[in-house]
């Protein structure tokens, strides 16, 4: 499947005569001035000089914080700086931070997101040790809104080295978030960019589609921290169900780069642990805050991913739940009616 899509935006190669760093360190914001000081110094604690590291902030033209204030307060002229003329959203932010890249290995860190010490240098061991690799990853940290830390991601195997399965494995389930990953330039320019026909998934879509080409590393330290933010079941893609129907698309897109043998059994299993997910996750957290009308969106797009019994048994205690309230709604709603009659 070594081919671009016409929908995942071309990268060209470096131009000849162009200086190259080996790192290209790309930081895409977008009304995150608050954490972008964090993610900066955990990467400017490791920098090894700007003959090998690129690092440069790309904002989404932020309306709410000033990104480039940041950047000239912690980088003083070591961080570049680029802002958007208008605001494009964030796929088309992270192929900004693509084509603006100069480095043979590309490091996405959003900018509220940070690393550890030592993320560089084991993963530039990893390319170094296994030059046919197209990507390498690490165990992440999950951290909230404080920069308290959570707990980490599970881990992919015992050892770090070349991961077994691994298309199987990520098309069945999102197990990679972006601050952990480091990918091939040339990986990028053979496979192109972001698919521009998903708006919450495309990460996930890229990294299966990189796995159905080459091989991937995964580093057991944990060494990248990715924030989980309070409000994340509450934004718009959740309310309306897009993020749904993104892990739908994406599912499609992706089908054609797995296996005939079993391609059908991972795209179902797929489905069915992005509805699991949408039920133990998502519309439990809308429950608790009484929307009712976003869980209900949520409900019928989890089952529009799969109606499995699996699926179907892990409802019911939620739509009783939801029966339960309504109820408890209608009742205050009437008793408010009799006192004010």
């Amino acid at each position: 499947m070594n081919e671009q899509h016409p929908y995942c935006a071309t990268l060209p190669p470096v131009p000849e005569g162009v200086s190259r760093p080996l790192w290209s360190v790309m930081i895409p914001t977008y009304n995150c001035a608050k954490y972008l000081r964090q993610t900066l110094a955990s990467v400017l604690a490791q920098d090894p000089g700007s003959e090998v590291m690129q690092i440069e902030v790309v904002d989404d033209r932020s309306t709410q914080d000033d990104p480039a204030a940041v950047v000239e307060e912690l980088g003083g002229g070591r961080v570049g700086f680029y802002r958007q003329a208008q605001n494009v959203g964030h796929v088309k932010n992270f192929q900004t931070c693509l084509e603006r890249s100069r480095g043979h290995l590309i490091h996405l860190l959003h900018g509220d997101d940070c690393v550890r010490p030592g993320f560089y240098r084991k993963l530039q061991q990893a390319f170094e040790q296994k030059p046919e690799i197209g990507a390498a990853f690490c165990r992440q940290i999950l951290m909230d809104e404080q920069s308290h830390w959570q707990n980490p991601t599970w881990l992919e195997q015992q050892e770090s080295g070349i991961l077994s399965n691994w298309l199987e494995r990520i098309a069945v389930e999102q197990r990679i978030q972006t601050p952990s990953i480091v990918v091939r330039r040339e990986v990028y320019e053979k496979l192109g960019g972001f698919d521009n026909r998903l708006s919450w998934c495309e990460d996930w879509e890229m990294w299966v589609r990189i796995a159905a080409n080459y091989p991937v590393w995964y580093e057991v330290e944990p060494l990248a921290l990715y924030r989980m933010h309070s409000n994340s079941s509450s934004g718009r893609h959740m309310r309306t169900g897009e993020n749904m129907r993104d892990v739908r698309r994406a599912i499609e897109i992706f089908q054609p780069y797995l296996p005939q043998t079993n391609a059908s059994q991972l795209v179902n299993q797929a489905r069915v642990n992005w509805a699991l997910d949408a039920i133990g996750y998502t519309i439990p957290q809308m429950l608790d805050r009484g929307d009712l009308a976003a869980a209900t969106i949520q409900i019928q797009e989890a089952l529009k991913c799969s109606r499995s019994l699996k699926v179907i048994r892990s409802l019911i205690p939620l739509i009783l739940r939801m029966g339960k309230q309504l109820i408890l709604r209608q009742l205050k709603s009437n008793f408010r009616a009799i006192l004010n009659g």
